[in-house]
């Protein structure tokens, strides 16, 4: 279920600054509406004309995300669409019904998708391997595709910066080499920007959040696969860390926005100067608030 573009584009327009936040709202439902406002702005993930579809997968991540976002449509200085988009891998014991009910109660455009992954997956994966791998690869492919024919422009995902600590960690002790999760990326074939709103949201607060909001979650192991056990370290191994230093999950944060090329080993990095600290050139710096840009929320 969805509206058309053209029906979309009809819907009245956008107050020309943001309101205050209703009253009645929790401190932790604005302290992530906050932070997700901000990274927009610092990041330019969301301008004015921008059609944005939501990929929610009915965990607490990707509800919360919409929930935020379509606040923050509502409050926007410039008007952008949202559509939000689920997909249906056709995995044992799936029940979709729960999320379809809230996002027709919710009211923003949606629409469902049927696809069977899991029998493919399952077929050509070797035994005891996980089927994360090409499971993701699948459902990024169907996604785009949906993406293309609904007209949208940017695809937005729910990770937070627990999931981005946790990449950083797996890609340095296992894949040899430094990279966490952007806040947006262009896809390769130039035709999507896959956007992060939550990157710097704590995984904590979204929990916490997604339970006071009482989301209908869906089981997220339906199709048997165990879950990454490399990830699972990683997310032990910060926890271990934040014993001794309670702040390190934030101090990690920082450190992704604080780089020194110079100090590192690649020598793809020496053409870009001696210094000792050299800002990266295509680090997005934080925009000041203009009519094409989203302003953080009371």
């Amino acid at each position: 279920m969805t509206d058309s573009p053209d029906d979309i584009a009809a819907a009245p327009q956008a107050p020309e600054s943001l309101e205050p936040p209703p009253s009645g709202r929790s401190s932790r439902r604005r302290l992530l509406a906050r932070a997700m406002v901000k990274t927009i702005a610092a990041y330019d993930l969301i301008g004015a004309g921008d059609r944005v579809m939501v990929a929610i997968s009915g965990g607490k991540d990707s509800y919360t995300l919409l929930d935020l976002l379509w606040e923050a449509k509502a409050r926007a200085p410039f008007r952008f669409e949202l559509v939000a988009v689920h997909l249906d891998q056709v995995q044992p014991g799936y029940d979709g019904a729960p999320l379809r009910r809230w996002l027709e109660r919710f009211g923003a455009p949606f629409e469902i998708l049927r696809e069977d992954t899991y029998t493919p997956v399952v077929a050509h994966t070797p035994a005891g391997k996980a089927y994360c791998s090409m499971c993701s690869r699948l459902r990024r492919g169907i996604l785009y595709t949906a993406a293309e024919r609904l007209g949208c422009n940017k695809i937005a995902l729910g990770h937070h910066r627990d999931d981005s600590l946790e990449t950083l960690l797996l890609n340095l002790f296992y894949a040899g080499r430094l990279q966490a999760m952007p806040a947006g990326y262009t896809t390769d074939d130039g035709r999507f920007r896959v956007i992060r709103p939550l990157i710097e949201c704590a995984e904590a607060d979204i929990a916490a959040h997604a339970s006071e909001a009482g989301y209908p979650i869906l089981p997220c192991n339906l199709c048997g696969s165990q879950d990454n056990l490399r990830r699972d370290k990683m997310s032990a191994l910060i926890a271990q860390l934040e014993q001794d230093n309670p702040d390190v999950r934030s101090v990690m944060l920082s450190a992704l926005k604080n780089v020194a090329p110079s100090h590192l080993l690649d020598p793809r990095l020496l053409a870009r100067g001696e210094a000792d600290e050299v800002a990266v050139p295509d680090l997005p710096q934080p925009a000041k608030p203009g009519p094409r840009r989203l302003t953080v929320l009371p």
